[in-house]
């Protein structure tokens, strides 16, 4: 092997340069509201000696980071939705400023073995829908680009054009694995060119979007680390690719561990000296009975319930003023302080034993709810650029609190929001014209994307039905009436196979001619050619 004729002082030299470089970037507009826990010396070691390339996925980040901005100047959103389909995403480029790619839909058609959103999925599932589509906007741009040019200019302003390169927002889910998987994953979407991606704070393997008890998530520091891993991996690659921290707190009944005393203040225990949860369990399985049922009814006689919510069962008004005066001195306190304070405090014993409640596979009990919410965003914020926290139910009170409180802290902090395909909004008291107005009230929360992640599913499947038994029942005669004759009559024609200028006929004309060695503009002069 060859060694690398290069002096140690030319070694320093383009090290301290690459150092400057990253100083500057981070420094920038773009990126100067993020907080580090490395230094810049750290990330030039970590660099490989030729560049990684993150220009497509740095150009579409920056994109997207104009046009959320500019919607939270104008009070404005971006409206988009889910899909996995190249096709699809031709045609909201006309509607739509953004794609996102859901690590759901990604779960039901894009993998061997379809199945529910548990993100079960080989990890790299995501990041090649990504580069599907991301290649697809590409040849959407460039058929694009070059059938304008083989029109005179004064013809142009009449033809369509269409941003085909609208920034991809993908999920990643919880990282897939250790912080060196999550790093693999994040540089496999700036390779395949994405805006940002989403990491959530949900545990690995334990992830249960579906209906009843399970969902999961890690302690606070776990999250963090994920988070950092990712924007580590950016910094590597010089990347200006977005990061949306989203939390998945809301509505989680379990965490995985309580080292984290961030995380002490809702972690919830049996207040009553009963027998272990899972021996309770096992003796009602035995016996055949319904385990939820035998569970609900183990809580009830445990008195599930916070520490602080078992202080407040047995103090005195006064003692629990002096309580929560002595737990305010600190910003997180541990429950072994907590208890130390409760002794101080309260005259009667406090019985608290969060062992008692834990599941089968380890989890804690959780209290979920705003503050511990908002204390996880406010954690996460500084290391990345959009704040996300996902709800289940379209609870205003709650939505208001969790911006506002967030805002408190960050003026300036952009926002994302999913609309989940249950949500009951007259269950939670919204009128038609509030639902009808909803995204416009959120923007002025800072609410800049949102999105209904699954259209794909909900949405496709029910228009291809339709058209499956009008085609079942009319054939041919049918097709004409309802779709071939409405599309070739529409003015400019619908997108599709006939329509030469969307599905790359000319792009072709000028392969073939480009080897041929025709001119497809006038020689110094573009667009001398008419159409064909």
């Amino acid at each position: 092997m060859p060694k690398l004729d290069i002096s140690v002082q030319d070694e320093q030299k383009a090290f301290e340069a690459d150092v400057a470089a990253i100083e500057k970037q981070w420094s920038s507009a773009r990126q100067s509201h993020l907080k580090r826990p490395y230094t810049p010396q750290t990330i030039a070691a970590l660099r490989t000696s030729i560049p990684a390339p993150s220009n497509a996925s740095s150009i579409q980040a920056v994109k997207l980071w104009n046009q959320l901005h500019a919607h939270n100047k104008a009070g404005t959103c971006e409206l988009t939705f889910g899909t996995t389909d190249p096709v699809a995403v031709s045609q909201m480029a006309k509607h739509q400023q953004t794609v996102y790619v859901s690590g759901a839909l990604c779960g039901f058609s894009e993998v061997a073995l379809p199945g529910m959103d548990h993100a079960d999925y080989p990890w790299d599932t995501v990041p090649k829908v990504v580069s599907k589509i991301f290649k697809s906007q590409l040849w959407h741009d460039q058929r694009q680009r070059q059938y304008r040019l083989r029109n005179p200019i004064e013809e142009r302003e009449k033809l369509e054009n269409w941003d085909y390169l609208a920034p991809i927002v993908a999920d990643g889910d919880m990282g897939f694995g250790s912080l060196t998987s999550t790093m693999k994953m994040a540089r496999e979407f700036v390779d395949a060119g994405v805006a940002m991606i989403h990491i959530d704070d949900l545990a690995i393997g334990m992830k249960k979007f579906t209906i009843g008890q399970g969902r999961t998530i890690v302690p606070t520091q776990e999250y963090l680390d994920r988070l950092t891993a990712v924007r580590m991996q950016f910094d590597v690659m010089g990347a200006e690719t977005l990061l949306l921290c989203r939390c998945d707190t809301d509505h989680s009944e379990f965490i995985t561990s309580v080292v984290d005393e961030r995380d002490h203040e809702y972690v919830q225990g049996a207040t009553k000296k009963v027998e272990p949860l899972q021996k309770c369990l096992q003796a009602a399985q035995a016996e055949g009975k319904d385990l939820k049922a035998a569970r609900n009814e183990w809580k009830a006689k445990a008195g599930i319930a916070t520490f602080d919510q078992a202080v407040e069962a047995v103090a005195s008004a006064d003692e629990l003023k002096t309580y929560k005066a002595e737990l305010s001195k600190q910003k997180f306190t541990s429950l072994s302080t907590r208890r130390e304070i409760a002794a101080k405090t309260v005259k009667q014993d406090v019985f608290f034993d969060w062992e008692l409640p834990r599941s089968a596979m380890g989890q804690y009990m959780f209290d979920s709810n705003v503050k511990a919410i908002v204390e996880r965003a406010l954690a996460a914020a500084p290391l990345g650029d959009v704040t996300w926290a996902r709800m289940d139910s379209p609870n205003w009170n709650d939505i208001v609190e969790f911006h506002a409180e967030v805002r408190k802290v960050y003026p300036d902090r952009l926002f994302a929001f999913g609309y989940t395909g249950d949500f009951n909004f007259a269950k939670a008291g919204f009128s038609d014209e509030q639902v009808k107005s909803l995204h416009l009230d959120l923007a002025k929360l800072g609410v800049v994307w949102q999105v209904q992640p699954i259209w794909s599913l909900q949405g496709l499947n029910m228009v291809t039905e339709e058209f499956a038994k009008m085609w079942s029942e009319q054939g041919i005669a049918g097709y004409l009436k309802s779709v071939q004759g409405p599309a070739l009559a529409k003015e400019p024609m619908t997108d599709g196979f006939e329509k030469l200028s969307y599905c790359g006929g000319y792009l072709a004309d000028a392969f073939f001619e480009t080897v041929a060695g025709e001119p497809i503009v006038e020689k110094g002069k573009a667009g001398n050619f008419s159409r064909h």
